[in-house]
């Protein structure tokens, strides 16, 4: 029977089964006690201004269950405005570890306001498979013709044993490109037939012809503009002679076509002994540069 709490009546006789039926229903109400273990906000419902507030309260399973109805307040007064925002500066990105949390700070300067993040970097990926060789692009347009070639001076060819690797160093002193050659000899042939004539000799130029002073050492200097020799020649006068019975001396006269052709005829002779560079180069500015050093030294040739 349930618990009775008028039991026993007032002055009535102590009876032994009542007392145990009162105690009895205690014990099952005892039992029946729900222990709470967590709490638990199923919903918060806004209410208009000036609804009563309420909430509801039920128990499941040892969870206490709660459900608010919460009247909205009424609008506060408009506050003073703040400052403008003018700019925002990040003043640093920094890169964490794999699995470490994010983060981001700000701070406000008065001007502008700044932040400074923390990203972790993603777990290195697994490889992937290995893509298909491309194919070869379009070639590029021609780029811009280079200065001019000026003048190329040899300042010396060195002769190497045979089966040496030929060398060439280049330098350029604001003027001149500058060569220096190791050029290896060729192993003692057997005597053969004559040979064929080389190429000829294009053409020689006389940009100029400077007379010296007596004394002064005779000069002359070559370039190659690609077609012809050009040669400027500085070429010293002679010395004052006494004067004769024939008169005073005369206007010095002007170089003769013989002169000229000795003078020419000593010049290109060194040229001849030079072998050119047969060995190609796999950079294609070497190779560039080697073609055009064997085109100069055959256009050089006698």
């Amino acid at each position: 029977m349930p618990f009775d709490p008028s039991l026993p009546l007032p002055n009535s006789p102590l009876e032994s089964q009542v007392i145990r039926d009162q105690l009895q229903a205690l014990f099952v109400l005892i039992n029946n006690i729900v222990t709470v273990t967590a709490a638990q906000v199923d919903s918060t419902n806004t209410l208009p201004q000036g609804s009563p507030a309420n909430v509801n309260v039920s128990v499941s399973g040892g969870t206490l269950h709660f459900s608010f109805d919460i009247p909205q307040g009424q609008e506060g007064l408009v506050g003073p405005a703040g400052p403008p925002f003018a700019q925002a500066v990040v003043d640093s990105v920094n890169t964490v570890e794999p699995g470490t949390p994010s983060a981001v700070n700000v701070g406000f300067d008065g001007t502008n306001v700044r932040f400074t993040f923390d990203i972790p970097r993603g777990n290195d990926g697994n490889q992937g498979p290995q893509g298909n060789d491309g194919g070869q692009g379009p070639p590029g347009n021609d780029g811009a013709q280079g200065p001019p070639f000026a003048q190329a001076v040899v300042d010396g060819v060195t002769t190497l044993d045979p089966g040496q690797q030929a060398t060439v160093q280049t330098s350029f002193d604001g003027s001149n490109v500058r060569f220096t050659f190791g050029i290896p000899r060729g192993n003692d042939g057997t005597n053969g037939s004559d040979g064929s004539q080389g190429p000829p000799f294009a053409q020689a130029v006389v940009d100029s012809v400077t007379t010296l002073d007596p004394g002064q050492q005779a000069t002359v200097q070559t370039s190659f503009d690609g077609s012809n020799v050009r040669f400027t020649f500085g070429i010293p006068r002679g010395s004052d002679g006494s004067n004769g019975s024939d008169g005073s001396q005369g206007p010095p006269g002007e170089i003769s076509q013989a002169q000229l052709d000795s003078a020419i005829s000593g010049t290109s002779a060194n040229t001849n002994g030079v072998s050119t560079l047969d060995t190609g180069f796999a950079d294609p500015d070497m190779e560039a540069l080697r073609q055009k050093v064997n085109e100069m030294i055959l256009n050089g040739r006698r």
